[in-house]
């Protein structure tokens, strides 16, 4: 039996497009979906679905905003089952919650302003930060046509971390281009220290020569046991990792990244690059959970 798809929805735009991205993801996993409303408030004010239901914002209620949201699921996907739940909680914890019985959780990118609207909204960045499945923020402008499919999106890219070896990201990575037929993009950013450019008895341009190497080995140690059947490139980018990620995102699919789990650790498990990616990525954003 597979775990269902879990959606956090609150009726904004950017939430009906993470519903419209799951859904499709459901259909190429064959897996269930069920969405999400939780909130300690009672109403909801949302200009989306004031215009789809034809009713006062203030008469929008939990119940028509899962609804709603689970027409448009069954719109696009006719063949995912969908189940809604409405939660009487703060949505952070309550989707926390969830993922601990879901294969993938899902949500929008949303801020509360004009200015944070380009940023993430703090539910996502609070789920992402401690779910126990991986996580997927859906950024950048999604292909609406409900025939698109999940693999006319482009590649997966993968960031390679500190810890190649048995990543759970790359991992991830390769079973997801794989259901969609793409190739999958493993990049590992470098940088030489200002101190080895100066200060540093080799020859010039050698320390930069052997960070890039380091680099090179690290992809080969992420790939090694990469799974038959799916193309894999390789790339190394001399910058800061975050920003490396970011321009990748341009022109991919998705972005899968790495997050550390730390064991008695009750802050945000992000790291800066997770951090980064989450607000600024052009695509679509997977964070994994790496054993600590």
């Amino acid at each position: 039996m597979f775990l269902p798809i879990v959606v956090g929805v609150d009726g904004s735009g950017t939430g009906l497009r993470a519903v419209d991205w799951a859904a499709d993801e459901a259909a190429v996993r064959g897996a269930p979906l069920r969405l999400v409303y939780a909130s300690l408030w009672e109403r909801y004010e949302g200009g989306h679905l004031t215009e789809d239901l034809h009713k006062p914002s203030e008469e929008i209620m939990a119940e028509d905003i899962v609804e709603s949201a689970a027409r448009r699921a069954r719109g696009r996907r006719p063949d995912v089952r969908v189940s809604t739940a409405v939660l009487p909680e703060e949505p952070e914890y309550a989707l926390v919650r969830e993922s601990q019985e879901a294969s993938l959780l899902v949500t929008g990118a949303r801020g509360r302003s004009s200015l944070a609207a380009a940023l993430l909204g703090s539910v996502s960045l609070t789920v992402a930060g401690h779910a126990h499945c991986p996580t997927v923020v859906v950024r950048g402008d999604l292909d609406d046509r409900a025939g698109a499919g999940a693999g006319a999106h482009g590649r997966v890219v993968v960031g390679v971390g500190e810890k190649p070896a048995g990543s759970a990201a790359v991992r991830f990575a390769f079973e997801e281009a794989r259901r969609r037929g793409v190739p999958v993009e493993a990049v590992r950013a470098w940088r030489c220290p200002a101190y080895e450019t100066t200060d540093h008895p080799l020859p010039a341009g050698e320390p930069a020569r052997l960070h890039e190497q380091q680099a090179v080995e690290a992809l080969e140690e992420a790939l090694r046991d990469a799974p038959a059947g799916v193309e894999s490139r390789r790339r190394t980018v001399e910058g800061r990792t975050r920003t490396v990620l970011v321009d990748a995102s341009r022109d991919a699919g998705l972005l899968v990244v790495g997050a550390r789990r730390r064991p008695g650790h009750f802050g945000l498990q992000l790291g800066r690059v997770a951090h980064g990616v989450l607000h600024h990525s052009a695509c679509p954003v997977v964070i994994v959970p790496e054993p600590g």
